[in-house]
């Protein structure tokens, strides 16, 4: 038995699906709460049921930001689902003759793609994959699809660091509900600062070509892809009547125009252009609501497309209440500064980006979602770092890497993309491991030097 498969059955042994850990994270937080806080003496209510109390009011605080990650995913899905990155995937499919320029070239584009999108990486990625098999089989061309389906899934490395990442998009908006401890920081300062934009370089420049190299030296064989997958939106149903406006091109053009230019016209006479504050969870979803019916073409394909899209967002739909809920009894029993108290104990300014960094990663791999991760942890760095003085908005972005870091060993997310490629998580496992360590290196170095 190979090692990737050793990894595969304890993580099937010691991790349940994600919303049990999320239950299971719940319950270990009361636990924390009721022997770690102490109850308000200004109400008579026992102590368990003001931590319950607590927990139901975080659970509906978040409702707008599940809404919002769960767009962000859905709108880049049904833009991978699009002609005309179909066409980009035909066009570069020509070239991948083998497996180091496969690989190479799935990389490269997703990632690319996933600093502007994560859900459109995501997607565009795993069906970049599966034409390369498709491809393979049908030129009768051997190559190691397990390495081509893992360069399919790097854009997670990267994806926290783009303009779809939750936590710097997040705080870049007014209203977050971090706002009162923080402020509004503007993506200039993270996104766009010189650290994250030579971090993203790095890894859209290192990624694939870790890629080449592994797939020079990988194995190649004869791809066999057991599994359908339908990509198109076309209906060959006759249009009678009213529904020929749901098949219309000028009015889904007319539509889709009108949102992309009044999201053009918003940022070019925005207050905030000079500091990208216009850039928020609304305006980026607004502007792919917009070239989704733009590049779809018309109202029916859009609607199949969202159909199909919409099944993947069901974790954070279920989920996000209850990391708002563990938020809700960190934020209201005071277990937010037990834990930030123990933070400011063990490190100091220069160390503190550090070890943020590495318990985000180990977070990630409970909390597989950047949103509910920055519920749960976010209040606890905000407090520590505030409290030494440490540069908060390095802080912030050690956090959103560690996030990204294990992500390449927490196969939730890489559930949409086994599902196209008809791979398992096994079978990518070695690769994405590597391209974790290609991450830790450059993450640590940058937050090092910066």
């Amino acid at each position: 038995m190979g090692s990737s498969e050793k990894f595969v059955i304890l993580a099937r042994r010691t991790l349940p699906m994600p919303f049990t850990i999320a239950v299971l994270l719940t319950f270990v937080t009361i636990l924390l709460a009721l022997f770690l806080t102490e109850m308000n003496l200004e109400t008579n209510t026992p102590h368990f049921l003001q931590v319950l109390e607590a927990w139901e009011m975080g659970f509906w605080e978040l409702l707008q930001f599940g809404m919002q990650m769960i767009l962000i995913l859905v709108l880049g899905h049904v833009l991978a689902l699009t002609k005309f990155f179909n066409s980009v995937i035909s066009r570069a499919v020509a070239f991948c003759n083998n497996t180091a320029n496969a690989a190479a070239a799935v990389a490269l584009l997703t990632v690319a793609l996933s600093f502007f999108n994560w859900g459109l990486g995501l997607v565009f990625g795993a069906i970049f994959a599966r034409k390369v098999g498709e491809h393979a089989i049908k030129n009768n061309i051997p190559i190691n699809y397990p390495v081509v389906g893992a360069a399919g899934y790097a854009g997670l490395m990267v994806w926290h660091g783009g303009l779809s990442g939750t936590i710097p998009v997040t705080i870049s908006n007014p209203g977050h509900f971090l706002e009162t401890s923080i402020g509004v920081l503007p993506l200039s300062s993270t996104i766009f600062s010189s650290m994250n934009l030579i971090v993203s370089a790095l890894l859209l420049i290192s990624i694939p070509l870790g890629f080449y190299f592994i797939g020079k030296r990988s194995k190649a064989a004869r791809v066999d892809i057991k599994q359908t997958f339908e990509d198109s939106n076309e209906t060959s149903e006759e249009m009678i009547g009213a529904e020929k406006l749901d098949h219309s091109k000028i009015l889904a053009y007319l539509f889709g125009l009108l949102i992309i230019g009044f999201g053009i016209y918003k940022a070019i006479f925005s207050e905030g252009i000079n500091t990208l504050s216009f850039i928020t969870l609304n305006y980026i979803n607004f502007i792919l609501f917009g070239l989704g019916i733009l590049l779809h073409g018309n109202f029916y394909n859009y609607i199949k497309a969202i159909s199909r899209a919409i099944s993947g967002a069901s974790g954070i739909l279920i989920q996000f209440p209850i990391y708002a809920g563990i938020m809700g009894i960190m934020k209201y029993t005071g277990l937010v500064m037990v834990f930030s108290d123990f933070f400011v104990s063990i490190s100091n300014q220069a160390t503190f980006p550090i070890l943020t960094f590495i318990s985000a990663a180990v977070v990630n791999i409970f909390v597989p979602s950047g949103g509910g991760q920055w519920a749960v942890q976010g209040p606890i760095i905000i407090d520590a770092a505030t409290r030494m003085g440490a540069d908060m908005n390095k802080s912030i972005m050690a956090l959103a890497y560690g996030d990204q870091l294990t992500n390449m060993i927490q196969p939730f997310w890489a559930l949409p993309l086994l599902a196209i490629t008809g791979l398992k998580a096994k079978d990518i496992l070695p690769y994405t491991v590597f391209t974790m360590f290609i991450g830790m290196v450059i993450f640590l170095t940058m937050l090092i030097l910066f």
